[in-house]
């Protein structure tokens, strides 16, 4: 399990990708700090990674950025590199692209929380972490 160089229109803007498998290994060694991107709603409504640091891209209602990101995701990262984790690997590519820009060591969790939709558009059942059996839980 190796990170993967970020692609296609998103080469070199950010570490890369890492599975969610490898993501778990490194937060369980010390090397990183897992960053959940979601909103407080999806976190409270879907589930949540214990002892992931909640840092919102964007949030709920309006899906409006978070003015504090910055601050947050550099506080939550304290001289390790980051994984960020959303819900299916879009907004945390954003975040991640974000995150490099600040000077951090920043990937994107393929897969996200919930994995791919699947063909009636239903999430939970094609990868993710929760699919994985990583760690999390339900309010």
């Amino acid at each position: 399990m190796q990170p993967r160089p970020a692609a296609g229109p998103h080469r070199g803007s950010y570490a890369g990708d890492v599975t969610p498998q490898l993501a778990w290994q490194w937060v369980q060694a010390g090397e990183a700090v897992l960053v959940d991107v979601r909103t407080d709603a999806e976190r409270e409504w879907v589930g949540f990674v214990p002892g992931a640091v909640p840092v919102a891209w964007k949030q709920w209602p309006g899906m409006a950025l978070n003015p504090d990101f910055d601050a947050q995701v550099r506080r939550a990262a304290g001289g390790k590199k980051v994984v960020l984790l959303c819900r299916s690997g879009v907004r945390s590519i954003a975040a991640a692209k974000r995150a490099t820009e600040l000077g951090l060591e920043a990937y994107n969790i393929l897969e996200g929380f919930e994995g791919d939709p699947d063909a009636h558009a239903h999430r939970g059942q094609h990868g993710g972490w929760r699919r994985h059996g990583l760690p999390w839980r339900q309010n």
